[in-house]
């Protein structure tokens, strides 16, 4: 059972599949909202600028150049993220949205 498990607060879960979002032609692309903003987070400016209030630093002690990688002090969570935007995904998306919860949604477009 590949794909994503999406935990709400009532206890409900979501399997969703982010392989799917590729293979089908006529799905919906998901986008990550900042609620506060309810911008859509379209760069990694953007991102790195909303995490950077929120606490988070850039991490820059791993070993993989391919990655940005943000932490934060006060949590051992480390969010890793593919340096190429457009191989940003759902399963990136969900990560930010699990260690910041009610800051970021993600939506179909």
């Amino acid at each position: 059972m590949a794909g994503v498990w999406v935990f709400k607060s009532n206890g409900v879960f979501i399997l969703e599949n982010p392989g799917a979002e590729s293979s089908q032609g006529s799905a919906r692309r998901k986008v990550l909202v900042h609620l506060p903003s309810g911008e859509v987070v379209n760069s990694y400016s953007k991102l790195e600028k909303i995490l950077t209030g929120l606490g988070w630093e850039r991490y820059y002690g791993g070993r993989d150049n391919d990655l940005y990688q943000f932490h934060k002090h006060s949590s051992i969570d480390l969010i890793s993220l593919p340096k190429d935007f457009s191989k940003f995904n759902s399963v990136h998306m969900y990560d930010i949205v699990i260690k910041n919860p009610n800051i970021f949604h993600v939506r179909d477009m």
